[in-house]
């Protein structure tokens, strides 16, 4: 584990904290190339701009919420770690849909074109939740169980690392959205498979974590999933011809 890099004085600059500036970094990358390759208005950077400050905050306000109860409200939200990925998806997706609204620009083009930059910036971050030991997953007796002694919370237990069990399939991910775009494939069909790709990676993952159950024997955080996966299927439902 390598929860801080180093310390400026009394300020300290935690791995979490700078994978996540990585990943938001090569997320715009990639977006930008994609939005070059596709011919699509580069000032489209603004929307990913103003997405990843929303999505930040979505992050912050569904973390409080999957944890009311646990630490003060106002704690959880000016913390420097705690972050759920679907709020941040919602809340960013929402930011930037209001900014492509707002300037006319192509919704679906563009929301097909940052898949890649989602998926990568996404399996980054995990890389972040992995160094600082947050987001474990259960007591396992798998030869690469991880014990997370610094961790959020420690334990000495070995886990799950269900950090990495997340960061492969979204790294192979990216990859095929890259693919995907440059064979041609329909923007909507290139979103709908992500949406269905990442809900079903979350899905999956969340059976091995260490969340309370919502309904059915399912948490909060598989329901998303769930929510997300319908999504992408509705996407990738043939179109009726006019």
């Amino acid at each position: 584990m390598y929860p801080v890099l180093f310390r400026i004085g009394a300020f300290e600059i935690t791995s979490f904290g700078a994978m996540v500036a990585l990943g938001a970094l090569a997320g715009l990358w990639v977006f930008q190339r994609e939005l070059r390759r596709s011919g699509l208005p580069e000032a489209a950077l603004d929307a990913a701009v103003i997405g990843l400050l929303c999505g930040f905050a979505g992050a912050k306000i569904l973390h409080a919420i999957l944890h009311l109860g646990e630490e003060p409200v106002l704690a959880m939200l000016l913390s420097r770690s705690g972050l759920a990925w679907f709020g941040g998806l919602i809340g960013g997706v929402g930011g930037a849909l209001a900014v492509m609204r707002a300037r006319q620009w192509p919704v679906l083009p563009i929301l097909a074109a940052a898949t890649p930059a989602l998926a990568l910036g996404h399996a980054i971050g995990r890389i972040g939740c992995f160094l600082v030991g947050d987001d474990y997953g259960r007591v396992t007796t798998l030869p690469w169980g991880v014990a997370f002694p610094l961790g959020l919370p420690p334990t000495i237990e070995r886990v799950h690392p269900t950090q990495i069990y997340e960061m492969l399939p979204l790294l192979a991910l990216a990859a095929l959205l890259t693919r995907w775009r440059r064979q041609g494939v329909a923007d909507r069909v290139v979103l709908g498979r992500y949406f269905v790709a990442a809900g079903a990676v979350r899905f999956l993952v969340e059976f091995v974590r260490i969340n309370d159950p919502l309904a059915l024997g399912l948490t909060a955080s598989h329901w998303i999933a769930l929510g997300l996966v319908a999504a992408g299927a509705t996407l990738l439902v043939p179109r009726r011809p006019n």
